[in-house]
């Protein structure tokens, strides 16, 4: 529904609604109903009528009223007990007090259970007609106020809803454009061209054989496609060396972990994401860096995250050793299980695998 819509839907429930001229009379005296009830039609009202409060809430249960004029005394259910059960049943009902006796006391608890005019009776008709409008323009605004402030509402809401999608959006962006610096670097080395993907596939593989939920899978894929950004500021000297690395180059590729936290820092709606990029180096038995975490203290996407590297790692060809097959990886990475590899995540890449979990995962 557009905005016009609403308004108008919310605006035409008070200006000239059916209920604006319906009037209840509510007396135990015969005489004082008909006389009440003939005086309004008169004067353009629609005008029912009860003889007792047990009647008059049976009629407001089937018709709507905008206004109730009802005597205090009257046998069974007076009108100040009356009051309080009518307006629960209709919340935007107006009530105007009649009683014989001029009571101060009366008039306030009339007034304390919702009545918002109390005349003494014999009623002055012009008196009673100068209260009806009073008492049903003062409906009609505090109608119109919940309506507008409904209004707000919604707008409040929608504007939220707008920004929050907004924000998502850019977010969105902003790992999109990350992921592509990541491909991009990558796709200088061709022994490294589309890793991120490949380790992006089997991570959510991995966590959707875990059972993880829809949210978490997310998080995983998202932290897998941002988790080598920092490797973006390494010397490339270092990431393409052929043989072993010495003890500063090897410090230096640890960087790679502190450097994309710092990258991704302002990401703040993704901490989980960045708790996974942060720990997809820890390994199971805490011999992994840079925390030196230990089994569950390490993040599950991290857990899945290290277990993904390390398989697309070895069935990836390097310039000193080709590719190992998808089924001599996972019999490799048994032997990595309890110190690497946590247990769970390892029986699920072994799933993954036998199960051809991810279309067109070969061996390179």
């Amino acid at each position: 529904m557009s905005d016009s819509a609403r308004s108008s839907a919310l605006s035409n429930r008070v200006i000239g609604d059916p209920e604006s001229k319906r009037v209840l009379v509510v007396d135990d005296e015969e005489t004082i109903r008909l006389a009440l009830s003939k005086f309004l039609r008169s004067r353009g009202y629609e005008a029912g009528v009860a003889d007792s409060a047990k009647a008059a809430l049976a009629l407001l249960q089937k018709e709507g009223y905008s206004i109730m004029l009802c005597d205090i005394r009257m046998p069974g259910m007076s009108g100040l007990d009356l009051v309080p059960k009518a307006r629960a049943l209709n919340p935007d009902l107006a009530v105007i007090m009649l009683s014989a006796v001029n009571d101060i006391p009366t008039a306030t608890e009339s007034m304390s259970v919702g009545a918002m005019e109390y005349l003494t009776k014999p009623v002055d008709l012009l008196d009673l007609l100068a209260a009806i409008e009073r008492v049903a323009h003062r409906r009609d605004l505090m109608v119109e106020q919940r309506n507008v402030e409904r209004l707000i509402t919604l707008e409040v809401e929608q504007r939220t809803v707008d920004v929050e999608r907004g924000k998502r959006r850019l977010l969105a962006a902003v790992v999109d454009s990350l992921a592509h610096l990541v491909a991009m670097h990558e796709a200088k080395d061709p022994f490294l061209n589309g890793t991120t993907l490949r380790v992006t596939a089997v991570a959510r593989a991995i966590a959707e054989v875990m059972g993880a939920d829809d949210a978490v899978v997310e998080q995983v894929v998202i932290a897998a496609r941002l988790h080598d950004v920092g490797k973006i500021a390494l010397r490339d000297s270092v990431l393409n060396k052929q043989g072993a690395l010495s003890p500063e180059e090897h410090d230096h590729v640890k960087d790679h972990v502190p450097i994309a936290l710092e990258i991704l820092a302002p990401l703040t709606a993704l901490l989980d994401v960045l708790s996974y990029v942060r720990d997809h180096h820890e390994h199971w038995d805490g011999s992994g860096y840079p925390n030196g975490l230990l089994g569950e203290q390490i993040s599950l996407g991290g857990r899945i995250l290290c277990c993904a590297d390390a398989f697309i790692a070895l069935t990836s060809r390097r310039s000193y050793r080709p590719a190992m097959s998808l089924e001599d990886t996972v019999d490799y990475l048994s032997a990595h299980v309890g110190g690497l590899l946590d247990p769970a995540v390892y029986a699920a890449l072994q799933t993954v695998v036998a199960e051809r979990r991810v279309l067109g995962l070969t061996a390179d």
